[in-house]
């Protein structure tokens, strides 16, 4: 009991202890529960219809579609440009195929392997063009070679075969998943454009505005032609035109303004004097060199030798463009490319004309040692010389010895991929060798049986040695540029300051305006990742660290001029402001212009209030006529015309885009065409079909899309 009192007079205390343990666990999970939405926000890529896709997922796709792009372009690896495209092609399919996924679920619009199977037959879908299972006889897609390939590819028991079979089975698999969202985007659109029907009478409405011609006499009075400085606008003006047009100052997604120093290290005097100096020796040790590979890899060229004849399409463009006019044996350079500014040394070692397309077939022979893979392929060949079957010997072999074309690119690309004296022996036999000869092509841990079965389409194929080299600056240059702007970068702290001390000190601040999350790249300077993960975490007036980037020769710094949350910008916005301003403008010279010609009722009384008078031929209703004297396409003009009768005088003035007009139909006559009801009502289809083309807007709108791609690529 004595216990028990002691407890009451402590009451107070304990609850306040015990509240504070209870407010202690739940801030502690509330803090777990914050910190794991977090860190799912970090890896969040996107969202589309409220679904979220992390950057894991994302990178699959992205992996999926540039594997598919080196497959069609016969590439090894892809330029920092190439993958941005790459990156946006993913994006944007991933977006469209979860609307298309959402919309054709409502709809119970499916693609049957039935319908696909009607594609693959008919061969002409430009998709499965771009798959290596063309006919090159026919030029179409041959089912047949798509159904033994997968026939193959699941009993291949040929480890050799195992990387190139995955890479064709992994690039079609992405082709059909690919079709098959193009079909179903396609039902989709067709059921849409059904809903645009066209009859007789709007046929033949059609067919008059076309082939009713109006020759008319012009009196143009253009906007331009009234000084702005006539016309008062009032705060009432600019609100009451916003009112009408705010529609169009609607925006999907934020977007943020910003100012900007951007300084770009270029050589001193000094350093391209040194470069001049190195390249002069160069030039004369690639002329003397009887192994120029030797040359041209101490150079450090971004072209590498290859030491074989490729066609010249491998080569930089301005490379390309030298070799035709040099003769076998001549070095050229050193020359300044100021495109991409680089130096360039040319070394023609041999001109010769090879097939850009050739017909194989082959047996790979491998073993235990690579004598025994030797032993082996002796006795194959001798088989097929004595007249055995390629294609039974082969498949003893477990390979297929099915015929095949390849191209120069990819030779090239193979060369590029793995410049081995092995690889290069191979390209050689393919190249070189006559028809229907066989060939016992020896390499380090094998052999291949090679025949040649036809060959097309010589070229010239070149063997050069290029020094390709950009023209750089010296670590000193780099390290002046830095310390005067990062001291410049110090001293100034905001916008006000930049902008007064920017030019005093050689710098220019340059404004880019709207800013989205899919830009690649900050004022189009490469490397500037770290520079837009800051513009969209920053408040307006923030001032950013000097950042490195570009090609390693750009100094930047950034300040956060305006943020526009997605949505209507309003009037306070300059840009907004201004246009709205140049409408009222606008509007206000037409009621000057108009009230300046009332009472004027022929083309003279026109001319004597100063009009331009021109004649207009061609009028029809069915496209807006383009007035010379106000330089703009003016529908509202041909609606006009079209409802005036031959002879008449206008009316009324009428108000376009660019200034007043007024006009004396002068003749009124109809085209030679014949009307066709079943032409015109499938022109009217085919409108009604692009109108519907344009659904993926309005979808995409209503998919609440949110693009972080910028946060991880």
């Amino acid at each position: 009991m004595a216990a028990l009192g002691k407890i009451r007079q402590r009451g107070v205390i304990l609850i306040c202890i015990i509240g504070l343990g209870l407010f202690a666990f739940i801030s502690e999970e509330l803090f777990r529960s914050c910190e794991s939405t977090r860190n799912d926000q970090r890896q969040q890529v996107g969202q589309v219809l409220g679904e979220k896709i992390n950057a894991q997922d994302f990178q699959k796709l992205l992996d999926e579609y540039s594997e598919a792009i080196k497959m069609q372009q016969g590439q090894d690896n892809l330029n920092e440009q190439q993958m941005n495209q790459v990156k946006d092609m993913t994006w944007n399919a991933y977006v469209q195929s979860k609307i298309m996924e959402k919309e054709a679920k409502a709809l119970g619009l499916t693609v049957t392997d039935k319908e696909m199977q009607q594609v693959l037959a008919q061969g002409t879908n430009p998709m499965l063009m771009q798959t290596p299972f063309v006919n090159q006889q026919t030029g179409r897609f041959d089912a047949n070679a798509l159904k033994k390939f997968i026939a193959d590819y699941k009993t291949n028991k040929n480890p050799q075969l195992n990387e190139q079979y995955n890479a064709i089975y992994k690039y079609w698999t992405f082709i059909e998943k690919t079709l098959r969202q193009q079909m179903l985007s396609q039902k989709y659109q067709s059921l849409l454009g059904h809903l645009f029907l066209s009859n007789p009478v709007e046929a033949k409405q059609a067919f008059q505005e076309e082939s009713e011609e109006s020759s008319i006499e012009l009196a143009a009075f253009p906007y331009a032609d009234v000084e702005d400085g006539k016309v008062t606008v009032t705060d009432a003006d600019l609100k009451s035109k916003y009112k009408e047009l705010k529609q169009r100052f609607e925006q999907l997604v934020e977007t943020r303004d910003i100012k900007y120093v951007d300084v770009v290290v270029e050589p001193s005097t000094a350093d391209r004097a040194a470069i001049d100096k190195e390249f002069a020796q160069m030039a004369q040790d690639l002329a003397a060199a009887t192994d120029p590979a030797e040359v041209v890899r101490k150079s450090t060229s971004s072209v590498n030798y290859l030491g074989a004849p490729v066609s010249k399409t491998a080569y930089p463009t301005d490379i390309a463009n030298r070799l035709d006019s040099m003769s076998v044996g001549q070095t050229y350079g050193p020359v300044e490319n100021k495109q991409d500014n680089t130096l360039n040394i040319i070394r023609l070692i041999s001109k010769v004309s090879l097939p850009d397309s050739i017909q194989i077939r082959q047996i790979q022979v491998g073993a235990a040692t690579p004598e025994e893979a030797h032993k082996k392929a002796d006795s194959i060949y001798q088989a097929l010389a004595a007249g055995a079957d390629f294609e039974a010997l082969a498949k003893k072999y477990n390979q297929t010895g099915e015929k095949a074309w390849v191209t120069g690119q990819q030779l090239t690309a193979a060369l590029y991929q793995s410049n081995t004296p092995d690889q290069k022996k191979m390209v050689n036999a393919i190249q070189t060798s006559a028809v229907n000869s066989l060939n016992n092509v020896t390499l380090d841990q094998g052999n291949i049986i090679l025949q040649v079965l036809d060959r097309k389409a010589f070229k010239n194929n070149y063997d050069a040695a290029v020094i390709k080299r950009t023209i750089d600056f010296s670590k000193d240059t780099y390290r002046t540029a830095y310390n005067k702007f990062s001291s410049f970068v110090s001293a100034n702290t905001d916008l006000a300051s930049i902008e007064k001390n920017a030019q005093k000190s050689g710098y220019q601040v340059k404004e880019l305006k709207d800013v989205t999350t899919n830009t690649h790249y900050v004022a189009n300077i490469h490397s500037t990742r770290d520079a837009l993960k800051w513009i969209f975490d920053a408040d307006e007036g923030d001032v950013s660290p000097m950042y490195e980037c570009g090609d390693n020769n750009h100094l930047l710094v950034l300040v956060l001029e305006k943020i526009h949350p997605a949505g209507c910008r309003g009037l306070d916005d300059a840009q907004v402001k201004e246009y709205v301003k140049s409408e009222v403008i606008k509007d206000k010279k037409a009621e000057m212009i108009m009230a300046k010609v009332s009472g004027v009722k022929s083309i003279n009384d026109a001319k004597a209030k100063g009009a331009k008078i021109t004649p207009v031929e061609q009028v029809t209703f069915a496209a807006p006529v383009f007035i010379v004297a106000s330089g703009a396409s003016e529908p509202v003009l041909s609606g006009a015309v079209a409802a005036a009768k031959k002879g008449t005088f206008s009316k009324q003035p009428v108000k376009g885009n660019a200034g007043v007009y007024l006009f004396q139909v002068k003749d009124k006559k109809k085209t030679e065409a014949k009307y066709d009801e079943k032409t015109m009502s499938q022109k009217l289809r085919q409108k009604a079909m692009q109108f519907a083309g344009n659904f993926m807007n309005e979808l995409y709108q209503n998919a609440k899309v949110t693009d972080n791609r910028y946060l991880f690529f």
